[in-house]
């Protein structure tokens, strides 16, 4: 069973339902045990990066995350569920994040010729052979919304980028916590390929 985390953040539904294309089994719940009895666990979102952290706060979520990544369940943060893996944003100076991948959360600088917020298909590059992305042919095209984006402190941990003005960290593998700012649920093929490649892991990825 999948464990899709409900903290008051937008892009919940589209996320159950493309697992519900992939057959999968899941549940929508802020219930701390709930979501760490479950086989996988997602943490999507869209929204402000401050407004989220004092969500999880007050749900009592940001204990149950740090359990559920520390004890090897594969854990999966979908565009702010990404950002909200990191330490800090711009977005909400002073607002700590989760804190547990290394990297804060930057906006994407204003550049002639490119709107912000960045919506829209971009093509990714794999520095590295990865699990989620392995499969790919290099520069598959993703969906993208967001006015921020991640700098990892480790490169060892960025999976696959994006250009917008700017190198731009679109997804991050660490042990048994993967994360990608561009949203899965909405690229189509490629999307779902990687969602797939998600479910099938095994615990302790």
């Amino acid at each position: 069973m999948i464990a899709i985390i409900d903290y008051g953040a937008g892009n919940i539904k589209s996320v159950e339902k493309a697992l519900e294309l992939l057959g999968e089994n899941t549940v929508v719940s802020s219930d701390p045990e709930v979501i760490k009895s479950a086989d996988k666990v997602i943490l999507p979102g869209v929204g402000s990066f401050g407004s989220a952290m004092e969500n999880i706060r007050k749900l009592g979520l940001e204990k149950t995350i740090r359990e559920v990544t520390d004890n090897g369940t594969p854990f999966l943060g979908i565009c702010l569920g990404l950002q909200l893996l990191f330490e800090s944003s711009e977005e909400s100076p002073g607002v700590k994040g989760l804190s547990i991948l290394p990297g804060k959360i930057l906006r994407i600088p204003d550049k002639d010729g490119l709107k912000i917020p960045h919506m829209g298909w971009n093509s990714l590059e794999f520095p590295r052979k990865t699990k989620l992305f392995g499969h790919l042919s290099q520069e598959p095209y993703v969906y993208f919304v967001h006015s921020y984006y991640l700098k990892a402190d480790d490169e060892d941990i960025v999976a696959a980028t994006t250009q917008y003005g700017v190198t731009i960290h679109a997804a991050v593998e660490k042990g048994n916590v993967f994360a990608c700012q561009f949203h899965p649920e909405k690229s189509s093929d490629v999307g779902l390929s990687i969602l797939k490649k998600f479910v099938d892991l095994k615990e302790g990825a």
